[in-house]
């Protein structure tokens, strides 16, 4: 049952804007938007360390959540600089919330997204306490730092920033700006952009939407490129049940159901699905090939951005070495679980698996299935489907958002190369796509492998010197797309 929290807080009407353009401002030295009015980068970089301490102690492990405490900071906080905002409690501990900066309405509302819930810990692995939030070494430490709270930091900042150096200078936004901060994202989405959807579409009604999905990645020691998320692959959960004679655990059977699962298994682990590029993907590798530091990787790419079939192959045998790029080359198979037998001298009837499926987007699962049982070949192994999935459509990277946030990074650093994306994991964008607003995805922080293999680990942790970098980038794209 939705439990209303509060009524909104309506912030002040906005007046014109009669300084020059936001692109041109974005191009003076500081990435700055006027000149009596450029934020103190310095104090920003305070500012979003602070909000995100914050929010990192603020414990919201999912399960259960409890988002609200998160919730209440954001609404307090954006309440007290006159920004109006939307508070709901679709379950108890649960929390949907929305702020907005009204612009003028000639253009449609752009959404700034992050997500309130974060996964669990294994403290003893931790060398910090994961919710203390510390700050060492030039880190934020944190279960968090890097998904999703930094991101909604980022944000928070941004709405801040907005509205004392638009607004509050007397300039105006041609669209509204909505921060969105969601629950439940870690475990699908239901109480979070899912509810949200279904109980409060006019608040979040939106041409464009920016949220988690992308990289900024680090190589050889600089930032080399950022990514932007314009499409997802869909993840499917596939059950493979093998069955055979049951008996006493004395007397061996041949065709015993965990020897059948092993073998099938191992048939499924060796099979490799077909390369497919997409025009996202092609365009990806053919940026990335310009820039890419290893000679070898980068013909690859070049090779897998073309037409030529015999280049994508040769290409595609160079990139698949390499677990992440392979991944974007084709739908990815991973087992994650298994079950099977009651007794330790009872021989089972029947022996199960999960399969983690994920398909290219437009990609049949049931066509991925059927190659699985010809590799399997073993009509005692079935294969279960759950049918509980969202495909939606690319967003483009030539729109405006798209632009803005190139714009945006480019401005911060020139030297950046700014490309489309597609993600291997899932994100609440594909909701968005299936409702018809445009979404991409960004990690703006620039971090290396070592570092970005930190989330969903242990020691997560942000670079204080990123968490400015990222909250520079969505505070300009923002600024680029709305003016």
């Amino acid at each position: 049952m939705l439990r209303p929290i509060r009524r909104s807080c309506l912030a002040g009407a906005a007046l014109v804007l009669a300084a020059p353009t936001v692109v041109a401002r974005a191009q003076q030295a500081d990435s700055s938007v006027a000149p009596a009015r450029q934020p103190d980068w310095g104090a920003v970089r305070d500012e979003t360390v602070r909000h995100l301490r914050r929010l990192i102690q603020l414990n919201t492990v999912n399960p259960p959540g409890n988002e609200i405490t998160v919730a209440r900071y954001l609404d307090s906080t954006l309440r007290a600089a006159g920004i109006e905002t939307h508070l709901f409690e679709p379950s108890p501990g649960r929390a949907a919330f929305v702020a907005r900066l009204k612009g003028t309405g000639a253009k449609q509302p752009v959404l700034l997204m992050a997500h309130m819930d974060v996964v669990g810990v294994e403290p003893d692995q931790w060398t910090v306490d994961p919710f203390a939030a510390v700050e060492k070494d030039g880190y934020v430490y944190g279960r968090g730092a890097i998904d999703d709270k930094g991101m909604l930091a980022a944000n928070l900042v941004t709405m801040l920033l907005l509205k004392r150096h638009v607004i509050d200078a007397g300039g105006s936004l041609q669209r509204d700006v909505v921060l969105v901060a969601n629950s439940d994202e870690e475990a699908g989405g239901e109480w979070g952009m899912g509810w949200l959807i279904a109980n409060k579409p006019d608040l979040i009604r939106a041409e464009f939407a920016l949220n988690e999905g992308g990289r900024t990645r680090v190589v050889n020691g600089r930032p080399l490129y950022l990514a932007v998320q314009n499409t997802e692959k869909v993840a499917h959960n596939v059950r493979v049940i093998a069955r055979g004679p049951g008996g006493h655990a004395s007397v061996p059977l041949p065709g015993n159901a965990i020897s059948r699962l092993a073998r099938a298994m191992a048939k499924i682990a060796a099979h490799e699905e077909p390369v497919r590029i997409n025009p996202t993907t092609r365009v990806f590798f053919s940026e990335l090939s310009a820039v890419w530091p290893n000679a070898a990787e980068r013909r690859a790419m070049a090779d897998v951005a073309s037409r030529d079939e015999r280049r994508i192959a040769r290409g595609a045998r160079v990139l698949s070495a390499i677990p992440i790029y392979n991944a974007v080359l084709r739908n990815g198979i991973s087992a994650t679980l298994i079950d099977g037998g009651i007794r330790t001298n009872v021989i089972p009837t029947e022996a199960t698996a999960n399969l983690n499926i994920r398909t290219l987007p437009g990609q049949s699962i049931d066509s991925v299935v059927a190659r699985l049982r010809r590799v399997v070949g073993d009509k005692q192994v079935s294969f279960e489907v759950d049918r509980d999935t969202i495909d939606a459509p690319a967003s483009s990277f030539r729109s405006p958002m798209f632009t803005a946030i190139a714009d945006a990074v480019r401005s911060v650093d020139p030297k950046m190369t700014v490309v489309p994306y597609m993600s291997t994991g899932a994100t609440d964008s594909a909701r968005l796509r299936a409702w018809g607003v445009h979404t991409y995805g960004v990690l703006p922080f620039p971090l290396g492998q070592e570092d970005e293999e930190r989330m969903h680990g242990n020691d997560e942790r942000v670079p204080i010197a990123s968490l400015l970098f990222g909250t520079k980038v969505i505070y300009l794209a923002a600024l680029g797309v709305a003016r």
